[in-house]
């Protein structure tokens, strides 16, 4: 069964930590609504991203925790998303297997949340497509495909492929039959509105560097593509952000 990511139970479960104790203690879990599998699964991901310093045995039974510093950070962002725009709290989960590509995101890019890289990666791949041909953008999300394991949860099935594909249906279909935003006047996308829409359609953080994002978005994007795809993307890409894209 696969496992996937949510982010307001990584929330819950950093906060009963923190709650409960300063010092690595014991942390009492039994009302929480995970599977024991999942619940496994969300504190080894805070433990191996230094969230948390915790304790398991041998059989991988969880024993002992304490929040860090980069822990609190994470609970101050989440609450302040959430002051801000109360449904960030529902964000869709982020399945196991594509934890690493957007790991890269997330630590090459300075952001501190893997959902903000995940939001913020979906809105980059939107204004890349807008800047292709429906043909070419095709070509670019076969190769991000990977088939998903079936599961009933439609949650767990979320892919690469599916975040260039856009997961707003409506975005994903304009995208379609809408030619190319080549131009002329405010139909062109040039890189100072591509590096805008990125920032003002996602989630960055104030404090984030928005051009250190992208290239980290171009850099893992890359990773999965063939060099004959990386050369078309690159041929449809304004100035600056093609330049951005060649060195990422």
């Amino acid at each position: 069964m696969p496992i996937s990511i949510v982010r307001h139970e990584l929330y819950d479960l950093l906060k009963k930590i923190a709650e409960s104790g300063q010092e690595l203690h014991e942390v009492d879990f039994s009302g929480n609504k995970l599977s024991e599998a999942d619940l496994l699964a969300h504190l080894d991901y805070l433990n191996q991203n230094q969230y948390i310093n915790a304790e398991f045995t041998n059989d991988g039974r969880f024993q002992k925790a304490k929040i860090t510093d980069k822990g609190r950070n994470l609970i101050d962002n989440y609450e302040d998303k959430l002051s801000k725009n109360p449904e960030s709290g529902s964000s869709a989960p982020i399945a196991e297997k594509d934890l690493p590509f957007l790991e890269k995101v997330m630590v090459n890019g300075g952001l501190a949340d893997i959902f903000d890289a995940r939001d913020i990666t979906e809105v980059a791949f939107r204004v890349m497509r807008d800047l292709m041909s429906t043909e070419a953008a095709d070509r670019v999300e076969a190769e991000l495909h990977k088939p998903a394991e079936k599961t009933e949860d439609k949650a767990l099935q979320m892919e690469i492929a599916e975040l260039w594909h856009d997961t707003n249906p409506l975005v994903g279909f304009l995208s379609r039959v809408r030619p190319p935003w080549q131009g002329p006047g405010i139909f062109k996308i040039d890189s100072d509105r591509f590096l805008f829409r990125v920032a003002n359609e996602g989630t960055m953080p104030p404090n984030a560097d928005r051009e250190k994002v992208v290239m980290a978005i171009f850099s893992a994007t890359k990773d999965e593509l063939s060099e004959e795809r990386i050369q078309e993307i690159a041929s449809w890409l304004p100035d600056l952000v093609r330049k951005m894209w060649e060195e990422a």
